[in-house]
């Protein structure tokens, strides 16, 4: 996968704050779903691995949501 992927008959670009569903979430790899995430936030996304649920903890306790493209509690 280069980054794009199919959403029905069009692909669509791995854009930063894109909501994916749980699907996509397991499709993707720890490089695409670095993309989805903010600059500021990339260096505390542990892997796909150590997201509970599609989301992961920030230094400052605020998670950051695959499912929401944003922050849990917004």
């Amino acid at each position: 996968m280069t980054g794009d992927w199919d959403f029905g008959d069009k692909p669509k670009r791995l854009r930063v704050g894109q909501a994916i569903t749980p699907e996509q979430f397991d499709e993707l790899d720890d490089d695409q779903l670095a993309r989805l995430v903010p600059k500021a936030y990339r260096d505390y996304f542990p892997g796909k691995d150590g997201c509970a649920d599609g989301y992961f903890y920030l230094h400052d306790g605020t998670a950051w949501s695959f499912y929401k493209g944003g922050f849990l509690d917004e």
